[in-house]
């Protein structure tokens, strides 16, 4: 791991942007540098939450089951930060991750994620807005699939 290429890449996350130089190289050389080939499933739903991911290059699928069968729910990719709402939340992970071709990842402790959002008032403003429009696109989502199951089971106008 490169400390200051991994610091200057966290720094183009919208999460960690306008924390300085120093608090940048802290947090990358107190993270860990993970890579997955394509189909490895990086955590599964329901497993303790001990550590937030940011993606530095790749696809990541978010499945709703432990085996990342079917369809993702969601796509993310790089600059992307995932697993921060069971950390906050201290709850067991709510998806299951799975690589979706190469990907690069550094993996946050929960304690050093928690000091960083204690520490930092706009990363946890940044944090805050990122669930925020989560909770936005699930529910908009959500609302699109209630419409579409009433239209298709109501009586068809003659």
């Amino acid at each position: 791991m490169n400390i200051i290429t991994d610091a200057e890449q966290l720094r183009k996350i919208a999460l960690f942007a306008q924390l300085d130089a120093g608090r940048l190289k802290r947090l990358a050389f107190a993270s860990e540098e993970s890579s997955f080939d394509d189909g490895d499933i990086i955590f599964t739903i329901h497993s303790g939450s001990d550590s937030v991911y940011v993606i530095m290059s790749g696809e990541v699928g978010i499945f709703i089951n432990e085996d990342a069968s079917g369809d993702p729910v969601a796509v993310l990719s790089t600059s992307d930060v995932v697993g921060e709402m069971g950390v906050i939340a201290n709850q067991p992970r709510s998806a299951t991750l799975r690589a979706q071709g190469e990907v690069r990842c550094l993996r946050i402790l929960a304690d050093d994620f928690m000091d960083l959002m204690r520490d930092n008032p706009e990363v946890s403003l940044s944090v805050l807005r990122q669930i925020v429009d989560r909770l936005t696109r699930t529910t908009q989502a959500l609302e699109a699939l209630k419409r579409e199951q009433v239209n298709a089971f109501s009586p068809q106008a003659s």
